[in-house]
């Protein structure tokens, strides 16, 4: 057994080849397929988006025009479409046969979850169950089959653990949202259709991914947003939570490297495995809302006597959240060379520099 796993092949040459990539216009999901675009590593992508209103539309169809500029041979063809819809799902999979599929499509937000499940139980079980089946069905074909499936799952399956940090190895069964609760089934789906069809699959657990072009509802975007209005912000848990800041550039460095190597066959001869992608060192949300006030000043998105502690509200936790997020990547590092270079200061200031464009341009069009 031991000889099998050395002679297995488990690298994916992606040229020549299809890419198709659900969340296409969405935060990770465009920067990523911005980077396959420049790295030419690919013959085709394949994007698909619902392009929902969870936030401001503008910013989605930005991102898709910012794909568009770096599409200089025009490898990449957009399908708005919901990956709930099942025939559209099979009918993508049978016109294109993609080699590798990264699903990053999914409804996100731990708060969210709480008022609106269905968003969750939709997208992220029924919208990843049809690309699983969807797969499954291109084994049949030896050519055109799927040779990896790579999909986001989140920080958020660890709960609150009292140990750190977080190990893939760790129990993972006392989430903590709904949507915590759906990642863990997507890990179990993706399992099961591994073991049962020879589904290469691979699970990232992504820690607190930040950057330009970010999601609103996400803290450092949302505080960015109320200060710029005047508004007052809420700090959680009265500023003691701790957060794996993960910059995007690094996150998609460590997807692109995991796309072309299929998983180690397991004890079960299942192709199957599970990575942490956070940058190992957590930061206080104290530093971190310190570091977003210095950059919005440089960027001029605030004015330097901009009076910040007048500006925030220290409150208890939110239902859903956890105090700390902290990622082991000691197995990432070592199958994939994953190491973040990105520093928090470094990365808050190149989204405070694109914030301050963004909106510029934005209130220029009104």
């Amino acid at each position: 057994m031991r000889y099998k796993y050395i002679l297995e092949k488990r690298e994916i040459d992606l040229s020549g080849k299809t890419v198709f990539i659900t969340g296409a216009a969405g935060f990770i999901g465009s920067h990523l397929t911005k980077a396959l675009l420049s790295l030419g590593l690919t013959n085709k992508i394949i994007g698909i988006d619902n392009m929902n209103d969870y936030y401001d539309v503008s910013l989605k169809e930005e991102r898709l025009k910012q794909i568009a500029l770096a599409d200089k041979k025009s490898r990449f063809q957009f399908i708005k479409g919901n990956i709930c819809d099942k025939q559209l799902v099979e009918d993508i999979m049978k016109q294109y046969h993609p080699a590798v599929v990264v699903n990053l499509a999914a409804q996100a937000g731990v708060r969210y979850s709480i008022d609106h499940p269905d968003a969750y139980i939709e997208s992220n079980i029924i919208g990843f169950y049809n690309i699983l089946e969807a797969c499954r069905h291109s084994q049949s074909d030896s050519e055109n089959n799927v040779e990896h499936l790579v999909y986001a799952s989140s920080s958020s399956v660890y709960g609150n653990r009292l140990s750190y940090p977080y190990r893939t190895e760790d129990g993972t069964d006392c989430p903590v949202s709904l949507y915590a609760a759906t990642k863990k089934s997507d890990e179990i789906l993706a399992y099961a259709y591994a073991k049962l069809y020879g589904i290469p699959s691979t699970g990232l657990r992504f820690f607190t991914v930040y950057g330009p072009q970010g999601r609103p509802d996400m803290a450092y975007y949302s505080f960015a947003d109320k200060w710029k209005n005047r508004e007052t912000i809420k700090i959680y848990n009265y500023g003691k939570c701790k957060r794996d800041f993960t910059y995007i550039d690094d996150i998609v460095n460590g997807i692109t490297a995991v796309m072309q190597k299929q998983p180690i066959q397991n004890k079960e001869g299942v192709k199957y495995k599970i990575y942490n992608l956070g940058n190992n060192h957590p930061e206080t949300l104290l530093d971190f809302v310190r570091i977003l006030q210095e950059e919005l000043v440089c960027a001029g998105v605030l004015p330097d006597d901009f009076d910040f502690e007048g500006h925030k509200e220290y409150v208890p936790m939110q239902p859903g959240d956890v105090e700390i997020t902290y990622a082991d990547i000691s197995e990432s590092e070592k199958d994939f060379g994953f190491t973040p270079k990105t520093s928090l200061q470094e990365g808050i200031r190149k989204f405070a520099q694109w914030y301050a464009g963004y909106t510029d341009e934005n209130q220029k069009k009104r």
